[in-house]
Parts: structure tokens; C-alpha cells; sequence
């Protein structure tokens, strides 16, 4: 999971593309980077560790020049979080000069690797999947090139061999130096990206293209449509844009961890919005805690603090017990999912959060959280609430236990730290040390996503262990889970 913008405007749009990654913070807190274009085709690029506000001072601003960039938050799920060099952007010289930037996660990296090498004659300087996406559309670029101007039919021909050659979810945004904003989504959709436009008056349209569609509205820009899976779609840096569908059989199943966790609530993403689906959640959830747990025991219902807090507001209502607030959250903290490092991630827990003793004393509380992953964040919570003198504490997840790896975009590589693999329910209780535990059932949470949208499917499989594209075998997992860590 990264957050990735791109824009086409009529002026300098460094400062836009700075003010969309503040937006996206939430989606990446390890690096970031920035590269603009200017019209004669020169490239400048600035990137470095941390968040958007340590790592882009003045100066690395007023070199950021052009009409035409892209900006990334960094998430990592592939290669080393610690290393600058693997921050995105990624550049290669040839053919033109090409930037890229995505969110995801390739699962064929060892055959292209190995295809580098032997077949495309490219270097590889990290062990970063944007690299390989980088150099194999580069490869496909050079391959589908005339001696003539580059025409849009011949970029979408290098997307649709380029959708051929690579496997896993990916949302790319790629600028061509002297050319143009190029970006497509893998061909089930899995990961989010939507475009937009507003007009600079008579100098035209500016466009851009960007993770979440808070992003858009944010900055004035009207939302034309989802990127549709397996589509590209190319911006000239005059402002022309086309489209067209390289993928052979695209079909839309997004990523269910978009909605439950990933995504802010205010964000809409294929035609759902993320809070109503959380709300739905809290709605579905709240059922089954009544039909497991002694709700009539229960006194106060609170949120995990934030993106728990749709599906508490609709528990307490749907089941009539009062909401209340008992954990303040250090908001100077990154979100601790995405931290790197499970020593990091336990650490930051109550660095993040205070329980307020006024708010457990004595009481039976019911904990809503978003998701338990591996564990460790909802245990030292529960322990916090007994030390602050919950009389009992009912622990509820909006989201189904989590209990395979995934491999689409979310640092879940190895299904031995998943606290809900090959544990049953109440084996997960004791381990956690709650009271009662109560998880989403999938199919619950598949139409709380779904419900009054043009949805299908989605990708469940960190749940479900159903792999949509198809391509993720056992022997990937073991793998994957060998040589990565979380």
C-alpha cells in the first residue's frame, strides 16, 4: 500500500502534487518522492525517508519545475524500508526518459528478474518491484517505438505487452519526459486509482490522477471516473488526454483492506464510499455480537481510534449502549500497521494511545477495532483497558479474522505472525486476553462493501485465502514468507 499522484496542469504543479501527498500521508510513512517535468522534456527529481513535511524543504521545491509530475508516499511491502535509494520515484534514460511511481505489489519478481538479465539486457539497482515494473515497460516502450513521434496507440501496445509480461496488483503512474502522464491499473482493479479534471480557464483543462478521490476534491477537481482495470490512460503535457483498454479479460475486484482499514472514510473508491461501507460494517458486526456475547452486561461501546470509529458509532446504536471515547490518540504518531518492524510496531502502540481512567473504571467495555492483524496492537489495548479499570473487556473486529498472507500490496508476508492462522476463536481470546471475542463473518463483510454498488467480487483473500489473479501458488507463499520480512 502507497499512495501515488499525478498531474497535468497549465503552471508549475510542484505544489500540488506536495499538497495531494499530505493528503495520502495515511497511505505511506517510510519515504516519499517528487519528480516534475518541464516542457522541453528536462526531469527533476527529489526524494528522501520519512513524511512529507521532513523530507521536501524549500530549495528542493523551487527545483521541482515543470507542468507535468507525479508524487509518491512509500508504504514498504517490497525491499527495504530503511534504504533512501529505494524511495520512489524510479528513472530510466532510455527510451526518453521515463519516471515511475505505483502502489502495490508484483508476485512474478523472480521470473522477471531473471528476465532482466537474459532477455531485456537491463540492470536492476534494488530489489524493488518498481524497479522491475519500470524497466519492463521500458523494454516494452522500446520495442513498440517508431522512428516517429510517440503516439498514444503505441504507449497503450507497450501497457497491454507490459499487462502480459507482469503479475500481481498494480496502479502505475509513469511520466514520459517530453511526452506526457501515463497511468494504468492491473486488470482486476485490485489497487485504487481515480482521475480527475478542472478547468484553468482559457488556458484548458488540468488533470490529474491520484490514490484516493479525497485528493481531487480537495484541490477543486471534478471526478470524471475510476481508471478502469486493465486501462491506461495517457495525458499529453498540453492537456489532450486518451484512453484505451489494454488488459484481455478485465475484470474489477478491488481490495477488501482498502475499505476496512487503508483508505480514509472520506474517500470513495469504485462507486463505494469508504464510511458508508464502514458503517455497514458496524451495522453487520453489531449483529453478531449480540448472537455470541452477553450484550445486556455490556456499558459503553469505544472505538480503537480512527479508522475504527464508523463501525463503533453504528455497534452502539444498532445494539443501544452508549458510545464514549476512552482512548486519546497521539496524533504526531504514525499509523502503527504500517510501521516497519514488529519491534517499531509494539513500541509505538502506547505512544499512540492513552486510555483515560475516568472512562474504564469499573465498567464492561466493548473495544471495536477495525482489524486484528497480528496481534500485538489489540493486545497491549486490552491490557491497557484492564490497567485502567475495565471491569471486562469484549473485543470486536469489524473485519473477519485474518488469516493468510497477502500478497497484493500489504505487508502481510508470512502467515506464522498472523495471530488468527491455525487458531481458532477462543484460542485467539486467551492469547489476546479479552473477555469474549467477536470477529466479522466474511460474507458480512464482503456485502457491507458491495451493498447499492455495481460491485461483484472483491479481494478477500487475506481472509479467504482465495487469490484472484489466479497466479499465487503454495510454493510462492512459502517463498515469500522465507525471504521477506514484515
Amino acid at each position: 500500500m502507497c499512495g501515488i499522484v499525478g498531474m497535468v496542469g497549465r503552471g508549475p504543479v510542484n505544489q500540488d502534487i506536495y499538497d495531494s501527498l499530505l493528503l495520502l500521508q495515511h497511505r505511506g510513512q517510510d519515504a516519499t518522492g517528487i519528480a516534475t517535468a518541464e516542457p522541453g522534456g528536462v526531469i527533476h527529481m527529489s526524494k528522501g525517508q520519512g513524511q512529507v513535511r521532513e523530507s521536501f524543504r524549500t530549495r528542493d521545491m523551487r527545483s521541482l519545475l515543470g507542468n507535468v509530475g507525479l508524487g509518491h508516499v512509500r508504504y514498504a511491502t517490497r525491499g527495504a524500508a530503511s534504504s533512501e535509494e529505494e524511495a520512489q520515484p524510479f528513472y530510466v534514460n532510455s527510451p526518453y526518459g521515463i519516471v515511475l511511481i505505483h502502489n502495490g505489489n508484483l508476485t512474478n519478481t523472480r521470473e522477471l528478474t531473471d528476465e532482466m538479465a537474459h532477455r531485456d539486457r537491463r540492470h536492476l539497482n534494488s530489489s524493488s518491484d518498481t524497479e522491475l515494473l519500470l524497466n519492463a515497460l521500458a523494454s516494452e516502450l522500446q520495442e513498440t517505438t517508431s522512428p516517429v513521434d510517440l503516439e498514444p496507440e503505441r504507449i497503450f501496445d507497450a501497457v497491454a505487452r507490459t499487462h502480459r509480461r507482469i503479475e500481481g496488483a498494480y496502479a502505475v503512474i509513469a511520466l514520459i519526459a517530453g511526452y506526457g502522464l501515463l497511468a494504468f491499473r492491473d486488470p482486476f482493479g485490485i489497487r485504487p486509482l481515480v482521475l480527475g479534471r478542472r478547468s484553468a480557464g482559457l488556458a484548458g483543462d488540468e488533470w490529474v490522477v491520484a490514490s484516493e478521490s479525497l485528493v481531487l476534491e480537495n484541490a477543486d477537481y471534478e471526478i470524471v471516473r475510476e481508471i478502469a482495470p486493465g486501462e491506461a490512460v495517457f495525458i499529453t503535457s498540453e492537456g489532450e488526454l486518451h484512453s484505451r483498454q489494454c488488459a484481455e479479460q478485465p475484470q474489477l475486484v478491488p481490495c477488501s483492506f482498502e475499505y476496512v482499514y487503508l483508505a480514509r472514510p472520506d474517500s470513495v473508491m469504485n462507486g463505494v464510499s469508504v464510511y458508508d461501507a464502514r458503517l455497514r460494517m458496524g451495522a453487520k458486526l453489531a449483529a453478531t455480537i449480540a448472537k455470541h456475547t452477553p450484550v445486556d452486561d455490556i456499558d459503553v461501546v469505544m472505538p480503537i481510534p480512527d479508522s475504527s470509529r464508523p463501525a463503533a458509532m453504528e455497534v452502539a446504536r444498532v445494539l443501544g449502549i452508549e458510545y464514549r471515547e476512552g482512548f486519546y490518540k497521539n496524533h504526531y504518531i504514525g499509523r502503527t500497521f504500517i510501521m516497519p518492524g514488529q519491534a517499531v510496531r509494539k513500541k509505538s502502540v502506547r505512544q499512540k494511545l492513552n486510555a483515560m481512567s475516568s472512562e474504564f473504571e469499573g465498567k464492561n467495555v466493548l473495544l471495536i477495532d477495525d482489524s486484528i492483524v497480528r496481534g500485538t496492537t489489540s493486545k497491549q489495548i486490552i491490557q491497557m483497558a484492564r490497567d485502567a479499570g475495565a471491569a471486562s473487556v469484549t473485543f470486536a473486529s469489524a473485519a473477519p479474522p485474518v488469516r493468510y498472507p497477502h500478497v497484493y500490496g500489504i505487508n502481510m508476508p508470512s502467515a506464522r505472525e498472523l495471530i488468527a492462522h491455525e487458531r481458532t476463536i477462543p484460542e485467539i481470546a486467551i492469547e489476546l486476553g479479552c473477555d469474549h471475542l467477536v470477529y466479522q463473518e466474511v460474507e458480512d463483510l464482503k456485502s457491507a462493501i458491495v451493498e447499492g454498488s455495481e460491485l461483484n467480487d472483491l479481494d478477500l483473500s487475506c481472509f479467504d485465502g482465495r487469490y484472484v489473479t489466479g497466479t499465487v501458488t503454495d510454493e510462492y507463499l512459502a517463498w515469500v514468507e522465507g525471504s521477506q520480512e514484515s
